[in-house]
C-alpha cells in the first residue's frame, strides 16, 4: 500500500492535525506533573479548623524532608480543606497533618506523620481529628492589641475595688486575693497608655517584616552563594597555600646548602671593605689627582690626531754652542682655554 505524501495530502488538513499536536504537547508540558510516567505523585485532602496561612505550592514535608506540595486550600462549610500531593511516600491510614511554621516571617509548610498499618485511601478525607494548625503569634498579638483597646481600664479598676471592699470581712486568704486583684487593675490602668503603644510597635515590627520578606530572602540567598563559591574555590586556595609552604622549604634548603660558599664570600667582602675604609683618606686623594690627569690627558688629545704638548730642557745647557742668545726660562705654558 502506496503512503501519500504530506505534499500531495490536503494543506489544510494538514494545518489543523499540525495545530491540534503542537496544542496537545502544550498541554502535555503544563500538566506534565500529572502524567502517569513523567510526573504522578498521589493526591490527599484533609481537613482543618483554620487555614493559618497556608497557600497553594508551599511545602509538604515528611520528617524534615520535602515530598510533595500543597495543591489546594479551600472553603468546605465550617472547615478548611486542603489538598496536597507526594510522591515516593507512604501515607497510612493513621497518619496525622499539621501546618507547622517554617520561617519567623510567617511562612508555612504541611507537615505529614506517616502512621497507621494500613496505606490512606486518596479518595477518603483525613478528619479534622488528625490534623492541627498552629499558634499564631502575630495574630495573637493583634488581637491583644484590639481587645485592650476596647476595655475601658477605669470601670475594671472601679470593678475590682468594689470586689475588694466586698470581701474585706472575708477570710485573710481571699481578701488577700481582691486585694491583689485591686492592685494588678490599678497597675494596668496606670500603664494602659504604654501597653498600647508597645502592641501598636509590636503590629508595625510585624507588618516591617512581612513587607521586607524578599529582601530577607534575598540576603539570605546571597550569603549563600558566596559560601558556596569560598566552598568552590577552596581547592584552589589550599594548593596556593601548600605552594607557598614548599617554595618557603626550598628556600630554606637551598640557603642550608650555599652556607658553606656564602659564608667566606661574605666574610671576604667584609675584610675587602674594611680595608676600603681604613685607607678612605688615600683613596679620597687618588681620586682628586686622577681627575686633573684625566683632564691633562683631554687637553693634550683633543686638538685633533696629533699629541699636543711642550717639551722643556730636553738639550742640557752645557750642550749649548757658545754665543747663544738664552731663551727664556723653562718652564711649561699656562693653560688657556680648552687647550
Amino acid at each position: 500500500m502506496r503512503i501519500k505524501p504530506v505534499r500531495e495530502r490536503n494543506p489544510v488538513a494538514v494545518a489543523v492535525v499540525g495545530l491540534v499536536v503542537l496544542a496537545l504537547i502544550g498541554l502535555g508540558a503544563y500538566r506534565v506533573d500529572s502524567l502517569p510516567f513523567t510526573g504522578g505523585g498521589t493526591t490527599y485532602s484533609a481537613d482543618f479548623t483554620e487555614s493559618a496561612g497556608l497557600s497553594e505550592g508551599d511545602e509538604v514535608r515528611v520528617a524534615g524532608v520535602k515530598v510533595g506540595e500543597v495543591t489546594g486550600v479551600s472553603l468546605d462549610g465550617p472547615k478548611v480543606k486542603v489538598s496536597f500531593k507526594v510522591k515516593d511516600v507512604w501515607i497510612g491510614n493513621s497518619s496525622t497533618v499539621g501546618i507547622a511554621i517554617k520561617t519567623l516571617l510567617g511562612e508555612k509548610y504541611l507537615a505529614v506523620d506517616p502512621l497507621g498499618n494500613a496505606p490512606q485511601d486518596p479518595h477518603e478525607r483525613i478528619r479534622a481529628s488528625r490534623t492541627t494548625s498552629p499558634y499564631d503569634v502575630t495574630q495573637a498579638f493583634n488581637g491583644l492589641g484590639e481587645t485592650i483597646g476596647e476595655i475601658d481600664t477605669e470601670q475594671l479598676a472601679k470593678s475590682f475595688e468594689t470586689i475588694s471592699a466586698t470581701f474585706k470581712d472575708s477570710p485573710p486568704d481571699v481578701k488577700s486575693a481582691a486585694d491583689g486583684l485591686s492592685a494588678l487593675s490599678k497597675t494596668v490602668s496606670e500603664r494602659d497608655a504604654q501597653l498600647a503603644t508597645l502592641l501598636k510597635g509590636s503590629k508595625q515590627l510585624t507588618k516591617t517584616l512581612a513587607n521586607k520578606k524578599s529582601s530577607f530572602e534575598t540576603l539570605l540567598e546571597d550569603g549563600n552563594l558566596l559560601l558556596g563559591e569560598i566552598q568552590a574555590r577552596r581547592d584552589s586556595i589550599h594548593l596556593l597555600l601548600t605552594g607557598t609552604k614548599n617554595l618557603g622549604t626550598q628556600l630554606t634548603g637551598l640557603v642550608q646548602d650555599n652556607n658553606k660558599q656564602l659564608g667566606p664570600t661574605l666574610d671576604s667582602l667584609g675584610r675587602v671593605t674594611a680595608v676600603l675604609v681604613k685607607n678612605r683618606k688615600s683613596l679620597d686623594k687618588v681620586l682628586s689627582l686622577a681627575g686633573s690627569y684625566s683632564r691633562l690627558v683631554g687637553n693634550t688629545l683633543g686638538s685633533g690626531r696629533w699629541f699636543d704638548n711642550y717639551v722643556c730642557g730636553v738639550v742640557p745647557k752645557e750642550y749649548v754652542p757658545a754665543g747663544t742668545p738664552a731663551g727664556p726660562e723653562c718652564k711649561p705654558p699656562k693653560q688657556q682655554g680648552g687647550r
